[in-house]
């Protein structure tokens, strides 16, 4: 029995349950000067897609900002306010030039850090040019995104590269993003709660709908419920879960994702070898980037290469503005009533609610990685959160960042219902285990044979041990 119960019955009980109570700011407001927002922006965000900003300059709006970005004739990258700081008119109107972007209006004109280089409608712009500036950002571009530092000049951080970005030598990152009109939370933290992919992803097609409408994805094994546990890492800075499944032939699948504070995510393989192979690799990053409080964009990289996709089943040419090409129900390009017949993530997330309401739920135990999420991400808004030392140490070398995001299949004989799941919870830890003990290898080349190496002592281990009748 739930607890307001006790206050009114559950039966036909709507009357007493209209009140919606206000979302949790904390955590899902990111305007300008709201804890959320200002931890966001001593971060590096995305903020466009490269293949956005051709010839004319681009409105956007990001963290609750009215922004215009553009790429200047010799290649520089500007991302600044969108209002002229002489009298306000849309830089989206602006005309590009060799380093900067000159307001349609009466012609002043920026450069991408903002400092005013021209005001021809001024008989002598010398004091002006010591006294005005275009609020701008720091912005560069990287396979095919456009990424902006919007907080404090004074803090900015190295851009951080992790592994999968440049290992296996053929990764080949390709830019994409996909656009949800509701707050930036839900659709992150939607990747902690593994469990829905049993029921979501299952292949719920209605009868009469074309399966090229589903929204399913084709990985083996997603059908089933997984034995899931889930961890903090990086020092509070970060969470993962740990998915386990018992797969056929005596195999155990062990998918895990990481998330990275405040917004950040790898994803692991995305296609049906996920469950048949090693990967000790990234399918997919993502940011979920805030637009304002009421919608966001997921931008990110498909990652391809011989490693993660084997059998080349990736469609790089599905991948770019507001498409992704491993999971139809991902975006919000199909019609209302296929969004009914076969809904994918994107109707179940945006339909609770421009901006959830925390204080409506009623969680569960498969909930659990989603509550550590929000603890996490308060806790580090509040400040009591120590930075990733190895984090900043190896971005400030230059170096490549790890990863926990990865996919592992292992050969372990199945035991009776209650000892296997333990075994398969056990395998679990071991696998993260392994991860986070390759922090400590210099390159990614050694990190990658670390794993794999210690996989495949477990693997054999588990195998004689089983045989013998024993768990690991």
């Amino acid at each position: 029995m739930s607890k307001d119960s006790k206050t009114f019955p559950l039966r036909f009980s709507g009357y007493h349950r209209r009140d919606v109570p206000a979302p949790d700011s904390e955590l899902t407001s990111t305007n300008p000067g709201t804890p959320m927002g200002e931890y966001m922006r001593r971060y590096w965000q995305p903020v466009c897609l490269s293949e956005e900003l051709k010839d004319l300059p681009k409105a956007i709006r990001i963290l609750g900002e009215d922004l215009v970005a553009f790429r200047a004739k010799n290649g520089s990258i500007g991302v600044m306010h969108l209002h002229c700081a002489h009298r306000g008119a849309s830089l989206e109107y602006g005309i590009v030039s060799e380093n900067g972007i000159r307001c349609c209006y009466h012609g002043w004109h920026y450069a991408v850090d903002g400092t005013l280089q021209d005001a021809p409608c001024e008989h002598d712009a010398t004091r002006l040019k010591d006294t005005v500036c275009q609020g701008a950002y720091p912005a560069f571009e990287r396979n095919g995104l456009v990424f902006a530092y919007m907080g404090p000049p004074e803090q900015k951080p190295p851009f951080p590269e992790f592994d999968s970005y440049t290992f296996p030598a053929d990764t080949k990152l390709v830019a994409f993003s996909n656009m949800y009109p509701c707050n930036w939370l839900q659709v992150y933290e939607n990747i902690m709660d593994h469990m829905h992919t049993a029921v979501l992803h299952n292949k719920m097609v209605a009868e009469g709908v074309d399966s090229d409408v589903a929204a399913g994805v084709s990985l083996e094994g997603f059908g089933d419920m997984p034995i899931m546990q889930w961890e903090a890492t990086r020092g509070g800075n970060g969470c993962v879960f740990v998915a386990g499944r018992r797969l056929p032939e005596n195999t155990v699948w062990v998918r895990m994702t990481e998330m990275i504070f405040p917004n950040y995510l790898q994803i692991g393989s995305l296609l049906p070898t996920a469950a048949r192979e090693r990967h000790g690799n990234s399918g997919c990053t993502r940011w979920s980037v805030p637009v304002d409080d009421h919608n966001m964009i997921i931008f990110g990289f498909r990652h391809f290469n011989s490693t993660v996709d084997p059998d080349g089943l990736g469609d790089e040419s599905e991948c770019g503005y507001d498409k992704i090409d491993f999971l139809e129900g991902q975006v919000g390009n199909r019609s209302y009533e296929e969004g009914q017949r076969a809904p994918g993530d994107w109707e179940a997330i945006v339909s609770q609610r421009r901006i959830a309401v925390h204080s409506l739920e009623h969680p569960g135990g498969s909930d659990v990685g989603v509550y550590l999420c929000r603890r996490l991400l308060r806790e580090a808004v509040r400040g009591k959160t120590a930075p990733d030392a190895l984090y900043e140490q190896l971005a400030a070398q230059g170096r490549t960042l790890p990863l926990y995001s990865q996919d592992s299949v292992l050969r372990v004989p199945e035991l009776p219902r209650a000892e296997d799941r333990k075994q398969i919870l056990a395998l679990g830890k071991k696998v993260l285990e392994i991860m986070r003990a390759a922090d400590d290898c210099a390159t990614p080349a050694e990190r990658d044979a670390y794993v794999r190496r210690e996989l495949d002592r477990i693997d054999g281990g588990l195998a004689v041990k089983a045989e013998e009748g024993a768990l690991a």
